[in-house]
């Protein structure tokens, strides 16, 4: 066995899940990052991935790999300084393991990641968000749901694997209303609610009923909403929104436009 294959192994249960404790997201990402570069060393080498040594993952290979990505693959360059990110955080961990490798460590960690320009990510001003907020028909079931939701989304910047993710018992409207959730990185973070939130949320939960286990919002049949069913209701009700607010209908709104959203709200009070 080479010194590559057990590297790997250790890398991704000892640091990414065990110690780092990344997301299922994350873990998936670096998986396809290292099934791509396998294969094209495979490729280039003639080796197969099993037979793989360190050395021939040098800094050539790499930046082999990642001109692969853009010119045959056609991937920008955010997903090539992914990919590359992916790289590097192996070749950190390798370096406390194989010294004797760190002038070939030490060449892959220079390669710098793609320039680009960055892309302004708009956000809702108050009235785009009351337009939005009053946009579900709040005479149906779904309606009632979607403006709870979007009405915590909007306040409080959460994720939609977040949002998908919360049950009755991650919500306290007490003293001190809040809600928990388990994010990025698995850390566990509180997030106050205003008294509109608050409202919303009462309202719902007193028709929602269930266990404090279940989702807080669910399909019509119970499980959680998936992140692309809260893309899409996003978007359809930012649609309906326009006809009270036609400025909306320049903008494209997201999930992660409401994550914006609350930060420029949150600044701009503090």
């Amino acid at each position: 066995m080479t010194a590559l294959a057990p590297v790997l192994q250790t890398f991704f249960t000892d640091q990414l899940i065990a110690q780092r404790q990344v997301s299922g997201h994350t873990v998936a990402a670096y998986r396809d990052t290292f099934r791509l570069l396998l294969a094209f060393a495979q490729a280039r080498t003639g080796t197969a991935p099993c037979d793989l040594h360190l050395d021939d993952l040098d800094a050539g290979l790499i930046g082999a790999f990642l001109e692969h990505l853009r010119n045959d693959r056609h991937n920008g360059a955010r997903t090539r300084n992914a990919r590359l990110a992916a790289i590097h955080s192996l070749f950190r961990y390798a370096a406390l393991r194989h010294p004797e490798h760190a002038a070939l460590i030490q060449r892959v960690l220079a390669i710098p990641p793609a320039r680009f320009d960055k892309t302004v990510v708009s956000y809702l001003t108050a009235g785009e968000a009351e337009a939005l907020l009053a946009a579900p028909d709040r005479s149906r079931w779904t309606g009632r749901r979607d403006h709870a939701l979007l009405a915590v989304a909007i306040q409080t910047g959460l994720r939609v694997s977040e949002l998908t993710a919360l049950t009755r018992a991650d919500v306290h409207l007490g003293t001190g209303p809040h809600v928990r959730c388990t994010g990025k990185g698995r850390k566990e973070r509180c997030t106050p609610l205003t008294a509109q939130v608050v409202r919303a949320l009462r309202a719902w939960l007193g028709e929602r009923g269930g266990g404090p286990g279940d989702p807080l919002f669910p399909t019509s049949r119970g499980q959680p909403l998936s992140r692309d069913a809260v893309e899409l209701l996003v978007t359809r009700h930012a649609t309906t929104a326009q006809a009270a607010c036609p400025a909306l209908a320049s903008k494209t709104v997201s999930p992660h436009v409401l994550r914006h959203t609350a930060v420029i709200c949150t600044a701009s009070t503090s």
